[in-house]
């Protein structure tokens, strides 16, 4: 990784599990949420259908973004002292 990606940053510096910090959790899922849930869903059957749609709409110039919002959101939380810094990115 070092040789291709210069910035990349080495498991063991890594922040513990935070959602405010993976861009699954601030990004990705938010997303899905959002379009899985913009109508009722009926069954478990049309839950993993609409999941799976919206997964596939997802385009990967949106994960690319939440990713390269990954340091800024940790410079964040060390500015804030580890606090809560969601509210900073809507």
């Amino acid at each position: 990784m070092r040789e291709n990606v210069p910035q990349f940053t080495e498991p063991a510096a890594w922040p513990p599990n935070s959602p405010d910090l993976n861009p699954i959790d601030y990004a990705v899922w938010r997303a899905l949420q959002q379009k899985v849930y913009q109508q009722h869903v009926s069954s478990m059957h049309a839950l993993k259908e609409k999941i799976q749609r919206s997964w596939d709409e997802l385009s990967q110039d949106f994960v690319n973004r939440a990713i390269e919002q990954w340091r800024q959101r940790l410079r964040s939380v060390v500015k804030c002292n580890s606090g809560h810094i969601e509210q900073l990115f809507n």
